[in-house]
């Protein structure tokens, strides 16, 4: 094989680290040459201001160099033109010009989870975040959506910062902990609200699900906002086969409200996969558990939706209060990541397992089956 196909071949192995796809595939290598032992390097960037081409090119000239004959490498940076970004979309798009919410068409097989909560300070994000760094520790592919519009938390406990790359209409996602996110806090300046209606907050959700590229997820975890209002009521019209995952704390007052989150499934006929108990007993040096929010309303949630749902709706387990998952939180990095062996990243770590454990249905599945006229 001639030297520059050999070049060309090694930049497969080149991955862009914000699309996740070889640069040889998306078309950004626009032209590869060898003079003597030096290869130059041409490569197209998505947009002129790329954040990550001095990785894009440190990477380049790596896989360039594992060439055998080849001493030097030269990287010439450009960006695509409209044409080139325009093809890009469609491909990423499977082949379809126009924005679409992929999780919805048939054939997709990504797990989608709506993490909601009946009131806030109940630890959804924490939990939220959680998961998604547990997942992805597994070897899945996880992205986030931060649908708390107006208590979005999701970038600062992933340690997400600055805006997503974009390819004209489309966004690129920023990646922490090999974990998908997008939020309007990234989009928002520090301490300014967002004061919207019903209509902007709908719009927002199905902009974040159809002009985002998420890519080939295994998951999408929602973080909802508290309650049951219109964020909670356009996830469901626009993911109709969104799983709850409802989040309570053991006291009363809190598991009370949980329960009315999750009957908002018969309503919008969904499926309630089942309930988590975040801070469910704070562990004392001695080994005892101290429960500091009272006991057993986690079982009391899934008992009472159950009974109401008409279904089997799990505890899926019982997270104790630690200090290290806020103080994990509070730096950008989740505690199953940063401290694994606590309590609390054993428990989460464990929902995360059960949940991608669980048997898939045949919603949005192709059977594989042609209708015969006789």
């Amino acid at each position: 094989m001639p030297i520059v196909d050999l070049v060309r071949d090694a930049l497969s192995t080149v991955i862009d680290p914000e699309i996740r796809r070889p640069i040889t595939e998306i078309g950004m290598v626009r032209s590869v040459d060898v003079e003597g032992s030096t290869a130059h390097v041409g490569i197209d960037l998505t947009t002129s201001g790329c954040p990550m081409k001095d990785r894009i090119t440190g990477d380049v000239k790596d896989a360039a160099m594992r060439v055998e004959g080849i001493d030097e490498v030269t990287v010439e940076l450009g960006a695509m033109s409209e044409e080139q970004r325009l093809e890009l979309r469609s491909k990423l798009r499977g082949g379809k010009p126009e924005p679409v919410i992929q999780f919805t068409q048939p054939g997709n097989m990504t797990r989608v989870y709506a993490i909601a909560s009946g009131k806030g300070g109940v630890g959804k994000s924490t939990v939220t975040a959680n998961l998604a760094a547990a997942m992805a520790a597994d070897g899945l592919k996880v992205g986030v959506l931060d649908a708390d519009i107006f208590g979005f938390s999701i970038p600062g406990m992933l340690g997400v910062e600055g805006q997503p790359t974009r390819l004209d209409d489309m966004l690129l996602p920023p990646i922490a902990h090999e974990v998908k996110a997008v939020s309007i806090g990234m989009f928002v300046p520090e301490g300014q609200p967002v004061v919207w209606r019903g209509p902007m907050l709908h719009r927002a959700i199905e902009q974040f699900l159809a002009d985002v590229y998420w890519g080939d997820l295994d998951v999408l975890l929602l973080d909802l906002p508290p309650g049951t209002g219109d964020i909670a009521i356009s996830v469901a019209q626009l993911l109709p086969h969104a799983e709850l995952v409802v989040v309570t704390t053991p006291q009363s007052a809190a598991s009370g409200v949980a329960e009315r989150a999750g009957s908002i499934a018969t309503q919008t006929s969904q499926s309630v996969v089942g309930v988590i108990e975040n801070m469910a007993w704070m562990e004392q040096p001695d080994g005892s558990r101290l429960h500091v929010f009272g006991e057993g309303g986690g079982q009391i949630v899934a008992d009472r939706l159950s009974k109401t749902l008409g279904t089997d709706v799990p505890v899926l387990g019982q997270i104790p209060l630690d200090i290290t998952a806020r103080e994990a939180g509070d730096a950008g990095t989740p505690v199953v990541i940063s401290d694994p062996d606590t309590p609390a990243a054993d428990a989460m770590r464990e929902v995360a397992r059960r949940l991608t454990g669980r048997q898939r249905g045949l919603a949005g599945r192709s059977l594989g089956v042609t209708p015969v006229k006789k």
